[in-house]
């Protein structure tokens, strides 16, 4: 059985790691005397930071799953076993 201070520390502990994610939102400047990496091969210019920050369509693709609109039988899936 936990105690009352285990489980304010565990809730500590969860909510600090949160609220310093929400931080700083300014753009990226590399700091003086730092240089951006080295651009790509057969780049003909280095990207600045916010280039190197955008996605890629293969990194995020769009989605290309027909939502359904009302429900239907699920066909049999032979690999779908119940926990041991």
């Amino acid at each position: 059985m936990a105690s009352k201070p285990y489980i304010s520390v565990m809730a500590l502990l969860c909510a600090v790691p949160i609220l310093a994610s929400c931080g700083n939102s300014r753009p990226l400047i590399a700091k003086a005397g730092d240089s951006l990496p080295p651009a790509p091969y057969a780049a003909r210019e280095t990207p600045d930071s916010t280039r190197l920050l955008e996605t890629s369509t293969q990194a995020r693709p769009d989605r290309s799953v027909e939502l359904r609109r009302r429900s239907e039988v699920r066909e049999d899936d032979e690999f779908d076993m119940p926990p041991e």
